[in-house]
């Protein structure tokens, strides 16, 4: 197995259970028709003997086969009545799968989370929060696929999906639950040990099903209230002026060094064109590029350069004042640097049109930024990152 990092060892253990039983029937069956094989073998002269019925081997195999279905089943339902059995002091959050992402929530102060609908959903509010319900005035955003939770405390996760089918699953954990638009399903655990570890969505959801991943960080308690206390609340993202063009121009003097004057890329710096990419986009990446969830692998030698720039946007509002400016920049194509067959490409790019619009203009309800325009070459190295994972 995964090594462990959650308190349902149970289940590993019904696994071995499962196991060795199952393990049993097949050495026994397969012993017992080599035995049949060669006992009652042809011979010369001999003849068969005709017995329709055998009430002793009739009881006798129904009483063994009920004996293994028994060692099966019942660790199993022990497990489960603990498995929907959620401890009263269990901390409460909430995990919301969208094509092809996940986002997090966590009660504020009150420790209530504020209730929410299909029909609240929009680009400024994609966890689709209740604007008239002041429980959810306080409740912390997480626009990230990083979760972060404290070891060694049970938390109950209450699991909503926007679209489609989801699954939240972390291997270690070991507890999984699907996603079901509609409903609201839940899990428990206790994270048992401090580390990172793969969220993964285990639900066939679309094309961009295998890019719908995720990381789960436990961590001390005092580190997750710094992580926690680091990201908005519903009432701050939904006062949060638009951002300044005029204020966001000083700021932008960071950036210009790599990606220009008129954010038109650099490849000699490795710096991509900006002008013309989602605003949206624009954004998510240098938060990411702030709190970690970027720039930070060993291999991402680029990646570990902006993220130093990044950190020089103290807050939230500098953040939307720069990518402000960025769209006020011209909008010109960048060179094309790569020559390769367009017919051959036209017919493979069919798959990233499903998320990235068949123009390549990109669309955020995939949550896929532009490509048609946007510098080629940094499309590739990106291409080829994410084939080597």
């Amino acid at each position: 197995f995964t090594p462990i990092a959650s308190n349902w060892q149970a289940m590993d253990e019904t696994i071995s259970i499962t196991f060795w039983v199952t393990g049993f029937v097949f050495v026994a069956i397969n012993l017992f028709m080599a035995y049949a094989v060669f006992r009652y073998r042809q011979r010369k002269g001999a003849r068969a003997s005709y017995e329709p019925e055998n009430k002793k081997l009739e009881l006798w195999l129904t009483g063994v086969t009920t004996l293994g279905i028994s060692a099966m089943l019942a660790p199993g339902l022990f497990v489960w009545a603990k498995f929907v059995d959620v401890p009263k002091d269990a901390a409460v959050f909430e995990a919301v799968g969208k094509q092809w992402y996940w986002g997090f929530r966590f009660p504020g102060k009150d420790g209530k989370l504020g209730t929410v609908d299909s029909r609240y959903v929009s680009d400024k509010n994609p966890f689709g929060m209740n604007p008239d319900d002041p429980n959810g005035r306080d409740d912390v955003l997480v626009a990230s696929p990083e979760l972060h939770l404290p070891v060694g405390k049970p938390v109950k996760a209450l699991l909503r999906s926007i679209d489609v089918l989801h699954d939240f699953a972390v291997p270690q954990f070991r507890a999984k639950m699907d996603l079901v638009p509609g409903l609201v399903t839940y899990i428990w655990f206790t994270p048992t040990r401090t580390g990172k570890f793969d969220l993964l969505c285990n639900e066939l959801c679309g094309v961009g099903h295998f890019v719908m991943r995720g990381k789960v960080v436990v961590e001390e308690e005092r580190e997750f209230q710094a992580w926690l206390s680091s990201y908005p609340t519903f009432a701050q993202t939904s006062a949060q002026a638009p951002g300044d063009a005029a204020a966001g121009k000083p700021l932008y003097a960071v950036c210009a060094a790599c990606h220009g004057l008129q954010a038109q890329g650099n490849p000699a710096l490795h710096a991509p064109k900006l002008s013309g990419q989602g605003d949206w986009y624009l954004k998510r990446q240098l938060k990411y590029f702030k709190n970690g969830a970027r720039g930070t692998h060993d291999k991402d030698v680029f990646g570990k350069m902006m993220a130093p720039m990044a950190a020089t946007l103290g807050d939230e509002a500098a953040i939307d004042n720069v990518v402000a400016y960025i769209k006020t920049l011209p909008d010109n194509p960048a060179p094309p640097t790569v020559k390769k067959d367009t017919t051959d490409g036209q017919r493979i790019y069919v798959t990233c049109g499903a998320c990235h619009g068949a123009d390549g203009r990109g669309m955020q309800a995939t949550n896929a930024p532009r490509l048609a325009g946007m510098s080629d070459w940094y499309l590739v190295t990106q291409l080829k990152n994410f084939k080597q994972g």
